[in-house]
Order: structure tokens, then sequence, then C-alpha cells
């Protein structure tokens, strides 16, 4: 049994749907494709990572890195040589790639790099300002009334 069934946690949950697409693509994970090209992860501060990727024979204008929503995508398409080489042993892969690496909330690429065939992608997690937790100041005495709405509203909401 390879596949999870994930119906009972809709019954009970409301905005998840992203964690079970998570969980539904590892579930799906192709090996073979997971091999090349080699990586690494690496955090490198508190809220700072860095992402490896060993891109030999690859130049700048040969990789593209994209970055929407939660998702990285590097892809890599090599140019075919103008004169055809006669190869008598080809070991360096440059065959085309495509590598998605799902990111968490609030993680932003800051920059890339290639220096001697190694592809660096740095990433940073910024959370929002609205999104960090805050002090709520308690008062003393009498609690504020929050104003009811009024009876055209009221009805109006209802209508609705």
């Amino acid at each position: 049994m390879d596949r999870f069934d994930f119906s009972p946690l809709f019954r009970s949950t409301i905005g998840f749907d992203r964690l079970t697409r998570l969980v539904d693509a590892a579930t799906r994970v192709d090996t073979a494709s997971l091999a090349y090209p080699p990586y690494n992860i690496e955090k490198t501060g508190e809220d700072a990572y860095r992402l490896t990727m060993a891109v030999a024979g690859f130049s700048q204008d040969e990789l593209e890195i994209t970055a929407q929503e939660n998702t990285l995508l590097v892809t890599g398409k090599a140019k075919k040589a103008e004169d055809e080489n006669r190869y008598l042993h080809r070991g360096i892969a440059r065959r085309g790639f495509e590598r998605r690496f799902s990111l968490a909330d609030h993680i932003k690429v800051v920059g890339a790099s290639l220096v001697n065939g190694m592809l660096h992608v740095d990433l940073v997690r910024e959370v929002p300002e609205a999104a960090k937790p805050r002090k709520v100041q308690i008062g003393t005495g009498q609690p504020e009334q929050v104003p009811a709405p009024q009876q055209e509203e009221v009805g109006q909401l209802q209508a609705a």
C-alpha cells in the first residue's frame, strides 16, 4: 500500500490542503529522478538556508531558477555544442533537468551564484510583521463594550 487516504482529515480541518498535497507528492517520488543533479541543503543561520547543486558543464545562461508561491524550481537546459566532438568516453552528464523544492511559508530566495560548477541558492525566512506574535496589553477597569449591529444591518445580513 503506497497511497494514503486523507479524506477523514478533510472532515475536521480547514486550509491544510497544501500539507496533504505535500505528503501525497512525497509518496509518489520517482527515485530515479532524485539522483541527478546531486544537491545539498544546509542551514547557514537561524533563518537562513543554502541549496547547493552540482551542475558541472552548465553555464549561467543554461540554468534558470524560478520561485513561485511555495515552490522553488531549478531547471537546466544544455545547449548543443556547435562542434560535435567525438568523445571516446563521456562521463559528464549534460542532460537537462528540472528539480522542484517545496518551500515553507515566508521563505524567500535572496540570491544565487554559480562557482566552479556548483550552483548556490541562498534562502531566508522573512516572517512579515503581521504574522509575528504580538503582546496584547491588559487594561484595568470595566471592559469596553463592542456596539451591537443596528437592526437594519441584521436584516441585511439575514437577507444575504
